[in-house]
């Protein structure tokens, strides 16, 4: 199972646009090919997968940092005294 990074910073949020804009950028060349009766075939046309690629990884690099959550640092536990009716054990076997 896939391990899911909560951020919603900048960086982040333009790094997870990346699997998006490759497949529309894929579906408009093909579309392009269909539409110019092979003008646009697809061989030729893979730079624009990687210009878009390209793209999407500079947007990011100069995307600022603020409010990111780092994945490998544990989530904050809240603050609660054992005993307490707001434990985590409220209920089970008691």
């Amino acid at each position: 199972m896939r391990n899911h990074n909560n951020c919603h910073c900048p960086r982040c949020t333009i790094r997870n646009l990346m699997g998006p804009a490759v497949i529309i950028t894929v579906g408009v060349l093909f579309l392009l090919q269909e539409v110019r009766g092979g003008a646009f075939d697809f061989s030729n046309t893979y730079p624009f997968i990687l210009i878009v690629i390209g793209a999407i990884l500079l947007a990011s690099a100069v995307a600022p940092m603020d409010g990111h959550i780092d994945s490998t640092t544990a989530p904050p536990v809240p603050n609660v005294t054992p005993g307490s009716p707001q434990g985590p054990m409220t209920g089970q076997g008691q």
